[in-house]
């Protein structure tokens, strides 16, 4: 009797432990409070244009507030919603960006490694004016109370993405080839 009472015991400890396991992953949404910025350069001045209403979903594995494993990670952000702050560059940004056919911006998560608690080394692809490149970008991370932020940029250039490089009148002013793209998402 008291091996069958103690095979139970082990069962029960066995089952709640799988049982937290798999509480500990989550899927998460991006927050409202998340935000993207573009930065790039011209003969003029140096610029950036920004959003803040992206979308997508991850799948977390957290652990006694720390993120020990990222199983998948989608963000879109809709072409039209980065904005700079004046109409005109807006307007050649989004005809730079094919923003008629191309509504979003993307990110796919095929990978991810951890460098150490609070560094993580993502490879994924964007899909910028319908054009989808893998890339790798390194992360940095933070759970705070629930909530997972993802803070990183990518260096690209208009031309990797099948994008010729904005002017504006006539030529005279002439954007920079180099771009940044950062981010700094909140998921809960």
């Amino acid at each position: 009797m008291k091996s069958t009472t103690i095979k139970s015991f082990f069962l029960t400890i066995v089952f709640f432990g799988m049982l937290f396991s798999a509480q500990a992953q989550k899927s998460f949404s991006v927050d409202a409070k998340s935000n993207f910025s573009v930065f790039g350069t011209s003969t003029l001045h140096d610029w950036e244009m920004k959003s803040g209403s992206g979308s997508g979903t991850a799948n977390f594995t957290v652990t006694d507030s720390k993120l020990t494993d990222i199983n998948a990670l989608t963000v879109s952000i809709l072409t039209e919603s980065i904005k700079s702050g004046k109409n005109a560059m807006d307007k050649i940004a989004y005809e730079t960006l094919k923003s008629s056919k191309n509504k979003t911006i993307k990110y796919v998560l095929k990978s991810a490694d951890k460098v150490n608690e609070t560094t993580w080394n993502l490879t994924g692809t964007y899909t910028i004016a319908g054009v989808s490149k893998e890339l790798k970008t390194q992360v940095k991370v933070a759970v705070i109370n629930g909530i997972v932020t993802l803070q990183g940029a990518n260096k690209i250039t208009f031309e990797e993405f099948g994008m010729k490089s904005p002017t504006a009148m006539f030529g005279a002013i002439k954007t920079g080839q180099d771009l940044t793209i950062k981010f700094n998402i909140n998921f809960k």
